[in-house]
């Protein structure tokens, strides 16, 4: 689990191995994630867009844009959270993901740039 605060917008990630839609005889690994947004500030929040830097152990390096998450751009009252589940995939046994999300502070129209915190994708069967 990585957490990390920025501008006030707390971002926790959880990761999960997904074995049964993984194929290692390829080196292709699918791993879900669950992200929790909460919003620690006194004003509403927009998600507005991500920016992902995706690393695989075998030097492959992706990046990934796009408006909102999941098909949403959530605002985020004060003291509230919002949690989605995504996945990715990765063709090492061994890799990580960090990012940073675009959002907007619903009071004055400040856009804010809050941290998706590294997070490790390792196979299990790698940590024995």
């Amino acid at each position: 689990m990585s957490q990390q605060v920025t501008e006030g917008v707390s971002i926790l990630v959880e990761t999960f191995y997904q074995p049964a839609q993984s194929d290692p005889v390829k080196y292709e690994h699918l791993f879900a994630y669950r992200i929790t947004i909460e919003n620690l500030t006194i004003y509403p929040v927009k998600l507005l867009s991500r920016h992902w830097h995706i690393k695989d152990s075998n030097g492959t390096h992706r990046e990934v844009e796009g408006e909102g998450v999941v098909g949403q751009q959530p605002v985020i009252q004060p003291g509230d959270s919002y949690q989605y589940t995504s996945a990715v995939n990765i063709y090492s046994e061994i890799g990580k993901m960090y990012g940073s999300y675009l959002m907007e502070n619903l009071f004055n129209k400040k856009k804010l740039t809050v941290a998706i915190p590294e997070f490790k994708l390792i196979v299990p069967a790698k940590l024995n």
